[in-house]
């Protein structure tokens, strides 16, 4: 049997000590390896499979776009796919961003979406704007200036001396917050601790504040409360500092609705979006921009400094087309809304577990909190490696989710995410809860064992 593990393999896995299954084939919500092994994908892979596996009419899609043309540079041509692509997501949008600005992946729109915040500022007449201020813990990518704005101390360690220096206030978590999320007062759980960051660092110098509309991996689908992004809108107004709402895990109908910040009733200046809105079938991800911002820079400059080999890539945005229109005509955001409450009514069993501390979410994204002690919501020590524990017991069950460490104090911490396609039936909700408590069983079985060896 070949293995496929480094190095072995000439692939540069992106875990060095681990083997790797070999999936060849994906029906609906699974996936199948080479030995035949079943695999219910409880997280659409990264959160990107909203429409399931093996959807005929996208890889049609594709296809067609494919016998047409592959490639075209965006500097010198448009296209059908993303002229068409642009209606259709302009259309599910809040009110007034209605421009889109098509890359590949969402650390590269991040970083788009900070750039052009600051060149809005420079073209403005406001070139002292050029602080960002984002939440902690946050994830935003992987690239330079995104990685900055993230808050997750593994990742950014090496690269310190690369990165840019970003202003942090605590994130609406309310699982770790003193006040349980429950204090209209509390700086952190009302938005108020940004207005305190703004007038600290002065609002003259101020460019943007980014955020997720609901918490994705790094506080595992943690929901402000209701009046949060009002309130962060309102700040933001009064300081004249943009509002950039990254929608690349929560968008695209995975909260119940379009985007997760139309809950809120506040519009952000800026919005990113990328995962499910391919459907995973090709590597896309967009920004979002209203006229009043894009005017500043066609009026000045004309255009934006952000280049990208394969921006608005034809094959790409074909693919973005056929997923953004089957969301619509099977009305799959409402279905992702309905089996959200199935899913979290299923998921609320599990905090039955010895070491499950909360259960949380919104849609058809949930998160589960592992801690040692419930009562004090101390988590594990990071030496005791739980979350890996759980999702090799998890996987070895069957059941793919997706971890997360560091989010309880910037280095202990472990929580799984759950973000299932839409098509997702009842009964295979009920599977996710089965295998997880099998999976959560082995995996207190595993570090006993290595706390005993």
């Amino acid at each position: 049997m070949t293995t496929y593990r480094y190095p072995e393999s000439h692939v540069f896995y992106r875990k060095l000590g681990r083997s790797y299954p070999r999936i060849v084939r994906g029906e609906g919500c699974w996936l199948y390896d080479d030995q035949g092994k079943a695999y219910l994908d409880a997280v659409g892979g990264a959160y990107v499979a909203n429409l399931g596996h093996a959807n005929p009419e996208i890889a049609d899609a594709l296809a067609r776009q494919a016998r047409e043309f592959g490639y075209v540079s965006a500097t010198a041509f448009t296209h059908g796919a993303v002229e068409e692509l642009a209606r259709e997501l302009a259309a599910t949008l809040p009110a007034g961003l209605d421009k889109l600005y098509f890359l590949s992946s969402g650390s590269e729109a991040v970083e788009a979406a900070l750039k052009l915040a600051r060149q809005y500022w420079i073209e403005a007449g406001r070139p002292g704007k050029h602080r960002i201020i984002a939440l902690n813990p946050c994830y935003h990518g992987n690239t330079l200036l995104a990685l900055s704005a993230s808050a997750r101390e593994q990742y950014r360690l090496p690269f310190r001396e690369w990165l840019v220096d970003v202003e942090r206030i605590p994130a609406p978590y309310a699982y770790r917050c003193d006040c349980r999320g429950k204090d209209p007062a509390c700086p952190a759980c009302s938005g108020a601790a940004l207005e305190e960051a703004i007038e600290r660092i002065g609002a003259g110098s101020v460019a943007a504040f980014i955020a997720e509309p609901v918490g994705g991996s790094s506080t595992g689908a943690s929901t402000p409360r209701p009046e949060y992004f009002r309130t962060i809108r309102e700040i933001c107004d009064r300081h004249q500092v943009l509002f950039v709402a990254d929608e690349i895990l929560c968008g695209a109908g995975r909260t119940g609705t379009w985007w997760a910040v139309d809950h809120y009733g506040a519009t952000p200046d800026i919005m990113t979006m990328g995962k499910g809105i391919s459907g995973g079938y090709a590597p896309l991800s967009a920004v979002a921009a209203p006229e009043r911002i894009v005017d500043v820079i066609a009026n000045g400059s004309g255009g934006f400094l952000h280049a990208q080999t394969f921006s608005f890539h034809p094959v790409a945005c074909a693919a973005g087309l056929a997923a953004v229109r089957l969301l619509k005509r099977e009305r799959l955001v409402e279905r992702c809304a309905r089996l959200g409450r199935v899913l979290h009514e299923r998921l609320a069993a599990l905090a039955h577990l010895a070491h499950v501390g909360d259960v949380r979410g919104r849609g058809l994204l949930a998160g589960i909190e592992f801690v040692e002690d419930k009562a004090t919501r101390a988590p594990f020590p990071r030496a005791a490696r739980f979350v890996e524990a759980f999702m090799e017991a998890a996987q070895e069950a069957g059941l793919v989710v997706w971890p997360n460490v560091g989010h309880a104090d910037g280095v202990n911490g472990d929580l799984v995410v759950m973000a299932p396609p839409f098509i997702i039936t009842e009964q295979e909700i009920d599977q996710i809860v089965t295998r997880f408590e099998s999976a959560h069983r082995a995996a207190l079985q595993a570090v006993k064992a290595g706390a005993r060896s």
